[in-house]
């Protein structure tokens, strides 16, 4: 546009963003509702959620517990509980808004509102320690693996394994990627959309 006049240049960025619109958000609509199933979908296939959606009887796919128990039974959930979906809903209420014209020529910038990890955290309390996130701990380590016991019994949240006050195994939690990662990941290709 540096060869038209200033007056006709002013007047296109006036009213080009108004005859574009509807093509600039039916364009963005689409690479953004895209872009959305493709992290829910990232994250219903990452092994955690994977495990933790299984229930109780499900096997340590995300090799978190070395192979012992699972986490659904490990972090206490529960039996029918679904630990997943406040996960799940705050994902799938991800959503972009118009923010009007683009300062940086013609065009409409949008901006994506996506929750932070602590925003899923906050969601995502321990069963039996409502200040701690599970998700975090994921990332961070959970403690007592050297004291869970894979046992049925009625005083058991999830019906499988319980706590002894004993070590019964050595070894520990391995921390994995989860929550935050998928946000950092996602972010960035949110911002490259506008």
């Amino acid at each position: 546009m540096a060869n038209l006049p200033r007056d006709v240049q002013q007047a296109l960025k006036r009213q080009a963003p108004k005859v574009l619109k509807r093509d600039f958000e039916k364009d963005f609509k689409k690479r953004f509702d895209d872009l959305k199933k493709d992290m829910i979908k990232e994250f219903l296939s990452n092994p955690v959620t994977i495990e933790i959606s299984s229930g109780p009887t499900s096997t340590n796919i995300s090799g978190t517990l070395g192979g012992k128990s699972n986490l659904f039974a490990f972090i206490g959930f529960n039996s029918g509980e679904d630990p997943i979906k406040p996960i799940l809903e705050i994902l799938e209420s991800i959503n972009f808004k118009n923010n009007g014209n683009s300062k940086k020529g013609i065009g409409i910038e949008y901006s994506v509102d996506i929750p932070s990890p602590d925003a899923i955290f906050a969601v995502t309390p321990m069963p039996w320690a409502t200040g701690r996130s599970w998700a975090r701990g994921i990332e961070t380590g959970i403690s007592g693996l050297g004291y869970l016991l894979n046992k049925s019994s009625g005083k058991s949240r999830s019906g499988v394994a319980i706590q002894t006050s004993k070590p019964v195994r050595r070894g520990g939690f391995k921390n994995v990627p989860y929550i935050s990662s998928l946000i950092r990941k996602y972010e960035k290709k949110f911002k490259q959309l506008s």
